[in-house]
């Protein structure tokens, strides 16, 4: 039995130097293959990643959420709502969208959010919640179509800000980029790894440009917003 099955590996085997070179070949075009939707979004998000002090000004902050812990933003998303409250108190935004998932009567990550940034200084009536943003692509283009957002900084960790710079350009968001500030543990690297998984999944989603799971009617939120910050 072990040697048979030893032959037929043996014969499975390329048997000539050309045919060796074909299998090389074409596992280097898979890993260039694999590769090439990272590439794209390192390429085209990277120039706007920035810091607070350089940030663009835009009339909205884009958060993403990032699960809660007990029903409060786990410590990656608090990060972000930090990061969030800075923009807004340099006066580098004047509203902040919250996206994230309220699936379930028990799990609301916009509310969770919305309480973190006015306990820490963002009034009330400049937050506004967006219910179903499930992934990072729904968020974008739902902030487009649903919230009429066309500009915004979006905060994010930085292994993900980039994905979420090119799925927002690709929804028809002008957007710029702030990482939070984070630790680089176990979980971070994780993060990072999966990355280079969801890249696919973007690449996807930014040529076929798919609607939300949820689109719903035009929300004012974000309109109001500005307009009752403007009369201040």
């Amino acid at each position: 039995m072990g040697r048979r099955l030893g032959l037929r590996l043996r014969l499975r085997l390329p048997r000539t130097r050309r045919t060796w070179r074909r299998v090389v070949w074409a596992a280097m075009a898979g890993c260039l293959l694999a590769l090439a939707p990272i590439t794209w979004i390192y390429a085209s998000a990277t120039p706007r990643v920035r810091q607070v002090a350089d940030a663009p000004e835009a009339p909205v902050a884009m958060v993403f959420g990032a699960g809660l812990w007990s029903g409060k933003p786990s410590p990656y998303l608090a990060n972000r709502l930090d990061k969030a409250a800075e923009l807004y108190k340099a006066g580098k935004v004047r509203v902040v969208l919250v996206t994230g998932d309220n699936s379930r009567d028990d799990y609301d990550e916009p509310d969770a959010m919305r309480a973190y940034l006015t306990r820490h200084g963002v009034p009330d009536a400049r937050i506004v919640s967006d219910y179903a943003g499930f992934d990072t692509w729904d968020s974008c283009t739902r902030a487009a179509r649903v919230f009429g957002v066309r500009k915004a900084v979006l905060v994010s960790q930085g292994f993900h800000i980039r994905r979420a710079l090119a799925l927002c350009g690709a929804a028809g968001i002008d957007a710029y980029g702030v990482a939070s500030d984070d630790s680089h543990g176990p979980t971070w690297y994780a993060g990072g790894a999966r990355e280079i998984f969801a890249s696919g999944k973007a690449a996807f989603e930014a040529t076929v440009r798919p609607g939300p799971r949820f689109l719903g009617p035009h929300e004012p939120g974000v309109t109001r917003a500005l307009a009752a910050e403007a009369r201040h």
